[in-house]
């Protein structure tokens, strides 16, 4: 059963509301102001949130900033409630990241008519991004016609050996790469030929959009860290397909904002974080990232030098640190595989 947060501080509005949304088998929580609202919404997860504008102590704008700042929270369906009709409100709800808005008074079908839609569109997108490729094509197929239906198609997929080059930073992008099987880096190297990693993917991710969206060269080099199969849809076929197709579109928006904050949060701990902290998120970082079957002692395959890049450290200090932990009990160590024994202890590090 989907569940659906209500945020209005009107209780006749919000009862009514709440009980339309029951009657279609929602599962629906409410909160009379927008405070409650973020409390709620974190502790209950809800699949949509459905909120008021015009609300004291918190608006419907500031409830949208703090649930867009959370990890949590910030990819949920939002559709504003409002009694404001004019183009620059309406827009402006929509440019704070709102997916939707409803106009009060509105009916029964009205509101069910945009909750669904908006569940169906969800789904759309899980088609696309969270299994296999050729699903892709039947998002194609559903929502934007015969003219894409090719996007995908699996001939373009390329294998790439372990420690094979994919691109090179400075060269002009001519496809979007989605990683079928496999691991692959990206990073950049600075003058004194020191490397930064910058991105990491996994099987079902893309990479490669970024230079795409800003119609630039490559700003990094990309790699396999093992044997990887990879599709590559073409330059021209990603921009009709961006360019046709709005959830897509929205969909890369929100790769952009997520690859942001990685790289502000990375940033961050390489300025102020202690050589222990660096080294246990960047331990905790590839854990999250690869460990997928959330295996009690996984086993990280990576050489020294690609470890102490993505911790941001020099490899010396990598390794003296890793020999700390391993006294403590927090990995072990065999030639190049690293085992954490202790996720939790290294997190605690960090935090």
């Amino acid at each position: 059963m989907k569940k659906i947060l209500l945020i209005d501080d009107s209780k006749d509005l919000r009862e009514n509301t709440a009980e339309i949304l029951e009657l279609a088998n929602f599962k629906v929580f409410t909160a009379e102001n927008g405070r409650a609202g973020v409390e709620l919404a974190l502790q209950e997860n809800p699949d949509l949130i459905i909120c008021d504008i015009m609300m004291p102590e918190l608006d419907g704008y500031g409830v949208l900033h703090l649930l867009q700042k959370n990890p949590s929270t910030r990819n949920k369906p939002f559709i504003f409630l409002t009694a404001k009709t004019e183009h620059k409100d309406l827009r402006k709800g929509m440019e704070s990241g709102a997916d939707d808005y409803i106009t009060k008074p509105f009916s029964g079908t009205e509101l069910l008519s945009a909750v669904e839609s908006r569940f169906k569109k969800i789904e759309l997108l899980e088609k696309q991004f969270g299994g296999e490729l050729q699903e892709l094509q039947e998002l194609m197929k559903e929502s934007n016609g015969d003219a894409l239906r090719d996007l995908t198609d699996v001939s373009n997929v390329s294998y790439y050996r372990k420690k094979q080059k994919i691109y090179s930073g400075g060269s002009r992008p001519t496809s979007l790469y989605y990683v079928r099987k496999g691991k692959v880096k990206t990073f950049k190297t600075n003058d004194n030929s020191k490397d930064l990693v910058t991105g990491l993917y996994n099987k079902n991710e893309f990479f490669g959009h970024i230079a795409l969206l800003e119609q630039t060269n490559y700003q990094e080099t990309a790699i396999a860290m093992e044997d990887s199969e990879l599709a590559e849809i073409p330059k021209k076929d990603f921009e009709l397909l961006i360019n046709n197709n709005r959830e897509v579109s929205y969909k890369f928006i929100q790769l952009l904002t997520k690859n942001i904050s990685e790289k502000e949060e990375q940033l961050i701990g390489m300025a102020y974080n202690s050589l222990r902290k660096k080294v246990a998120d960047a331990l905790i970082k590839l854990n999250k990232k690869y460990n997928t079957t959330n295996d009690e002692k996984f086993q990280i395959n990576i050489t020294r030098g690609s470890l102490a890049s993505i911790a941001g450290t020099a490899t010396e200090s990598l390794i003296r640190t890793l020999g700390d932990f391993k006294h403590e009990n927090l990995i072990s160590i065999h030639e190049s595989v690293i085992t954490i024994l202790n996720a939790k202890k290294l997190e605690n590090l960090i935090n």
